[in-house]
């Protein structure tokens, strides 16, 4: 069966698709007779149309019908390709990128000393550190199943206050009311089958206690104050070997933020190390040495 189209009497839809059939008839007839033109070169052709001139109105949906054209879909163009939107760089932001030697790697004191410099952010921004693995140091998977993770203690904190709660009946019953106060949730193993009626709200919002993260404990306590205190915990995006933290404030001394850089490299495993990069918040990337 052929394709049944619906469109209401009169509307500007049924307009529309009249127009566009008497169009695709004009396209048959004008196709029904070609001659070769005199005088032209070879591959040049002149369409002769039975019946007269094809009416003007017509003349773009040919083009349109010609080239299978449709409507565009939101978001999308006519050809069904995204726009790639090109981002333009403001006169500050190109200024501060100046001072960057983007062919240069710099000692790690020389690239913090630098990234002050480059922050553009009126607020106190973060200092963001990227890391890029070794694809040799990773083996034959890469990236490695489940990918490359982690913690480390921070020296001096990431500069964010992070609330750490420790699971019990009382925490589950505030969370299925829809009251979650806390950043990170450290757990005993044995309070895990009750986390499980909650799975699916601290689940989205990576909130779960997991073994991987570090956040099942024997001794919650112990491990809810080293959290507090700047343990976070690493790993690789799940499609690439790349590591994204942040590693302090823009507000933080050098010394500071290179013992924290320096505390996650050590981490990561240098050897294991492509590249490493250092940024402040909406600032230019800043390579350093290893």
């Amino acid at each position: 069966m052929g394709k049944i189209r619906v469109a209401t009497l009169g509307s500007e839809e049924e307009k529309e698709q009249k127009r566009r059939a008497d169009a695709r008839r004009q396209t048959k007839k004008s196709k029904k007779s070609k001659v070769e033109g005199i005088g032209l070169k070879g591959g040049e052709r002149v369409a002769v149309v039975e019946g007269g001139d094809i009416k003007t109105e017509y003349k773009q949906l040919i083009g349109e019908v010609e080239k299978g054209a449709t409507k565009p879909a939101k978001g999308g163009s006519a050809s069904g390709r995204k726009k790639v939107k090109i981002r333009i760089r403001s006169k500050r932001y190109k200024r501060v990128a100046g001072l960057v030697d983007k062919t240069k790697l710099y000692p790690l004191a020389d690239a913090v000393a630098l990234v002050k410099k480059t922050s553009l952010t009126r607020f106190d921004g973060a200092v963001e550190l990227h890391v890029n693995l070794s694809p040799t140091a990773l083996g034959e998977k890469n990236p490695p199943a489940g990918g490359v993770r982690g913690s480390v203690s921070l020296p001096h904190g990431t500069g964010r206050q992070v609330r750490v709660a420790i699971a019990d009946e009382a925490l589950i019953s505030a969370v299925e009311k829809g009251v979650i106060n806390f950043d990170i949730l450290v757990a005993h193993p044995s309070l895990m089958p009750k986390l499980a009626k909650v799975a699916r709200i601290l689940g989205p919002k990576g909130l779960m206690p997991n073994p991987k993260t570090g956040t099942i404990s024997e001794d919650p306590a112990k491990t809810a104050e080293s959290l507090s205190h700047g343990k976070v915990n690493f790993k690789t995006e799940p499609d690439n070997p790349i590591v994204h933290m942040v590693v302090g404030k823009i507000s933080f001394d050098d010394t500071k933020l290179i013992d924290n850089t320096s505390a996650v490299l050590d981490a990561i495993g240098r050897m294991k190390i492509a590249s490493a990069t250092i940024a402040s918040t909406m600032g230019p990337g800043i390579k350093i040495m290893m």
